[in-house]
């Protein structure tokens, strides 16, 4: 955030705001990406210069209030204050209202291209269902709140520590921020259907439509009249999940016998797009026909910029994930040299991470992070939280929004947008 001077530079006043409106300042400060003490200060500049009073604010419950102020504007304003007959609360109530009728919560940037970002890892048991729910939840979280977020160079401050960065009595830094506010659609394509009984879907029963019907050519109705919404305020209508069915296990084998296969996903997918700026999918531990569909449908696409859509691989700190990332990485440099296109790699996500488990975890998380290309963009820890949203099938951050991991899935969120 942005301010013209340190607190230094300032005087410090002290007042007092009616609680409603100190939070509606703190949520537009934060969504237009200025310290608080910034636009107090243009509220009462405007408001000294204005011609006539505003309407009056109600300062009903007004509680203490203070800022940093510019030498000098604090003395102007009570002196305008008096002339105009007014309390230094309404005074200063009236300025703050002035600011945030000026200067509005900012619109949604909307991506041109509808992004796609593929949760893979041929090893199952990483926690892809995990992220892919947590940071398309974070993605949809509501634009009007702020939200504990990790700050990024929190990242790195806990890959360098020594001991359990994830310990309730060593908490990592965090800001208050906006949600993001996109529209989200969950793909659960994996004939599991993990990511629909953790989401308290239902899967899809075998004799209806599914996905892998519109995948291999024998749709039974509209794909988009399979969509559930995820309910809850936090995210207002704005996250959708595609249930899978247990008919994706036979996938690969209905894929062998369509045309341009490895496209198979987009095709099914393609008139959901318009409604969507991410759509996230949980791909099956799986390097057969529909991974390659998957890694196909991340691909970018013509005028699309590199690091908009593409692979996010979700690994853990042991050496049986460093194996299938080998095997996915090979699968993935196959198709782009197969078919002439360009599949970005989005990133690497260590989840289930506990230092507590010694030389194991740390050395292996060590070594994701010498690879750099691609880089890790998420730590997750290995906490009770998810596990308990699992249970109770609620989405983590709806269940436990101030958690470590909720925390984290938010940074992994922004790292991605």
């Amino acid at each position: 955030m942005t301010s013209p001077a340190t607190p230094g530079d300032r005087d410090k006043v002290v007042s007092k705001l009616p609680g409603w409106l100190r939070q509606n300042l703190k949520i537009r400060a934060a969504q237009c990406g200025i310290e608080i003490q910034a636009a107090v200060e243009q509220g009462i500049r405007d408001w000294c210069d204005l011609a006539a009073t505003p309407a009056n604010v109600d300062t009903a419950g007004a509680d203490s209030f203070s800022t940093f102020l510019p030498e000098g504007q604090w003395d102007e304003f009570k002196q305008i204050a008096t002339d105009r007959r007014l309390s230094l609360i309404q005074g200063l109530a009236q300025s703050v209202q002035l600011w945030l009728d000026t200067n509005p919560a900012p619109s949604i940037a909307r991506p041109a291209i509808t992004r796609r970002i593929v949760v893979c890892n041929q090893k199952g048991g990483v926690g892809k269902t995990a992220i892919t729910a947590g940071a398309g939840e974070a993605l949809a979280e509501d634009p009007s709140r702020l939200y504990p977020v990790r700050i990024a160079k929190q990242l790195a401050a806990a890959i360098d520590a020594t001991d359990n960065p994830f310990e309730s009595d060593s908490p990592l830094d965090t800001e208050d921020l906006p949600g993001l506010g996109l529209r989200v659609l969950l793909v659960d394509f994996d004939p599991q259907c993990h990511l629909t009984n953790q989401l308290g879907g239902a899967p899809l029963p075998m004799n209806g439509d599914s996905l892998t019907n519109h995948m291999a050519g024998d749709p039974k109705g509209e794909l988009r009249d399979l969509i559930i919404s995820i309910d809850d305020d936090s995210f207002d209508g704005r996250l959708h999940l595609l249930p899978a069915c247990n008919d994706a296990f036979l996938l690969d084998v209905r894929l062998s016998a369509v045309r341009a296969r490895e496209a198979a996903l987009e095709r099914a997918l393609a008139p959901l797009e318009a409604d969507y700026d991410v759509i996230l999918v949980d791909c099956p531990p799986s390097l057969g026909l529909s991974m390659d569909a998957a890694a196909y449908y991340g691909r970018r696409r013509n005028d699309e910029k590199p690091g908009q859509s593409g692979t996010l691989i979700v690994v853990q700190a042991e050496d049986s994930s460093a194996d299938a990332y080998e095997l996915l990485t090979n699968q993935i440099d196959d198709l782009r040299s197969d078919l002439q296109i360009d599949i970005d790699y989005l990133g690497i996500v260590v989840n289930l991470y506990d230092g507590r488990r010694g030389y194991i975890a740390t050395s292996s998380l060590q070594g994701w992070v010498d690879i750099k290309d691609p880089r890790v963009v998420g730590l997750i820890g290995d906490l009770k939280e998810q596990k308990e949203a699992v249970r109770v099938k609620k989405p983590l951050l709806s269940y436990a929004p101030k958690s470590q991991q909720a925390i984290g899935m938010r940074a992994l969120a922004r790292e991605i947008s």
